[in-house]
């Protein structure tokens, strides 16, 4: 029986970096043997099928055939249909309430990575940014008006950092009802 999965590749795309075609990424996963392959606007977001049940073993899969093309590692996170669905139902009641307000990111994370372990570790400014853990991710908000006086873009200096994808809410959404 096939399963549906969603990899969130981290950094393709982005300021002219790790720059890959989505026919290209589509066509790297078909040559996985996936099946029903489709991708989802620039940012490293491919949806699949597959037999394989091993998430490990397809994690490296298309690990391998990443470096192949690209000549680097490109860490990714890689969760399953119903995974996705989850992160979206069992988000905090406050995750997108206000979106004329905030900015909603979800921080996708390796499963080496405990989330109610990391979020102590992230600094948050008062007023400004809200944070909750979840299972593998973590939920972040910061209001608009002050996103200069945010503390979430110091996430970047902790060794964390590189084994996690950020999705924008509305992303994270759609994924969810395309997946």
């Amino acid at each position: 029986m096939k399963t549906r999965y969603v990899a969130l590749l981290r950094g393709i795309n982005v300021g002219g970096k790790n720059v890959i075609p989505m026919k290209d990424l589509k066509s790297l996963f078909e040559q996985c043997d996936f099946s029903d392959v489709e991708t989802y606007i620039q940012s490293g977001n491919v949806m699949f099928s597959c037999e394989i049940s091993d998430v490990a073993k397809i994690k490296k899969e298309i690990t391998i055939n990443l470096k192949k093309y690209m000549g680097t590692d490109i860490p990714l996170v890689l969760l399953s249909a119903e995974q996705l669905r989850n992160v979206v139902t069992n988000a905090p009641l406050w995750f997108g309430a206000e979106p004329a307000l905030f900015k909603y990111d979800v921080a996708f994370l390796d499963p080496e990575i405990n989330a109610e372990t990391l979020l102590p570790k992230i600094s948050l400014k008062e007023g400004v940014d809200c944070a909750a853990a979840g299972h593998g991710v973590l939920y972040f908000s910061k209001l608009i008006e002050k996103e200069s006086q945010s503390r979430l873009p110091k996430i970047i200096a902790l060794p964390e950092y590189r084994m996690m994808t950020i999705r924008n809410r509305n992303t994270t959404l759609k994924l969810s009802e395309l997946v």
